[in-house]
């Protein structure tokens, strides 16, 4: 684990995230959002460590911008803003709900309560089963409902989903935190008459690369290595690859989908239409406390 890495990315996504905090993205497209919040991540010298996700109201994640999206940000919305910086491979991940409804404050307040609940938790040796109890008693005890199968996770050099989960929920067994991992933490949550559960939405618009295998279709072929030269195992958008395959890029993608070289991750969606907020931070765990990467003092 390369800890300095992992920091100097946790210093950009928290800066980033609170400039998206404080703007005012009323009437702006989620192609604007998306662009400029990637730009911002790469002029400090980082690398996005995917698509930035810009989830709307009951869209709980996975949504980033098509080329040239043009659905805007209304003031009744309640957004979902996940960014992601990498550093030679190492990941910071978080996010931020932005609101400009204030019948919703208490809903984005109760995902940032847990959130800072859990990380007053988050040292070696604490289980995950114990964090997720925490996350579903703040959200609970607000009168919200925790989002029961969406989780947080370890993250590796160039994979944000490491194979172990922080629910947001109490669960059975679970691990114990290492001092040697790096971890997200993100409390998902919704109103008491949600159902507290996301399912797949139709549109997919995140992709990763799932194989190395050849199709026997030279322009797709090389498609695929542009993809592993350019973001190696880490997810990516299909207005990433238009500036180098042009009007291209859809058709032959579509087919490395269909040939399983490229796997499509589709947006979640809270199962009763429910509007969903969240808040996240990556940290690695101390034995006093965690080092929370992403938080962000204004330094």
């Amino acid at each position: 684990m390369d800890r300095e890495d992992y920091l100097k990315a946790g210093r950009v996504a928290g800066e980033v995230r609170e400039m998206v905090r404080r703007r005012d993205w009323i009437g702006r497209t989620v192609y604007e959002v998306c662009e400029w919040v990637e730009a911002e991540i790469r002029s400090r010298g980082a690398g996005c460590a995917f698509p930035v996700n810009t989830s709307i109201n009951e869209v709980a994640a996975h949504y980033t911008a098509e080329p040239d999206d043009a659905r805007t940000i209304d003031s009744g919305d309640l957004v979902k803003v996940d960014l992601g910086a990498h550093v030679n491979g190492y990941i910071a991940d978080t996010a931020v709900t932005v609101s400009y409804d204030d019948r919703h404050d208490a809903l984005v307040s109760a995902a940032e309560d847990a959130l800072d609940r859990a990380m007053r938790m988050c040292r070696v040796g604490t289980k995950a089963s114990q964090i997720g109890k925490a996350i579903e008693g703040v959200i609970k005890g607000a009168g919200f409902r925790p989002i029961a199968n969406l989780s947080g996770h370890s993250l590796d050099r160039y994979t944000i989903h490491a194979g172990k989960t922080i629910p947001n929920i109490w669960s059975f067994g679970g691990f114990s935190l290492s001092g040697q991992s790096a971890y997200a933490c993100e409390p998902f949550c919704t109103y008491k008459d949600g159902g507290g559960f996301v399912r797949n939405g139709a549109v997919k618009n995140i992709f990763a690369l799932n194989s190395r295998k050849r199709t026997k279709d030279e322009r797709a072929d090389r498609m695929a290595d542009y993809i592993w030269d350019t973001f190696n195992s880490l997810p990516f958008a299909l207005r990433w690859l238009t500036g180098e395959f042009g009007d291209a890029a859809h058709g032959l993608l579509d087919h490395l989908v269909s040939k399983k070289v490229v796997k499509a991750y589709p947006v979640l969606v809270e199962t009763h239409g429910k509007v969903v907020a969240q808040a996240e931070h990556t940290f690695i765990p101390g034995e006093n406390g965690p080092v929370i990467t992403t938080a962000w003092n204004g330094g």
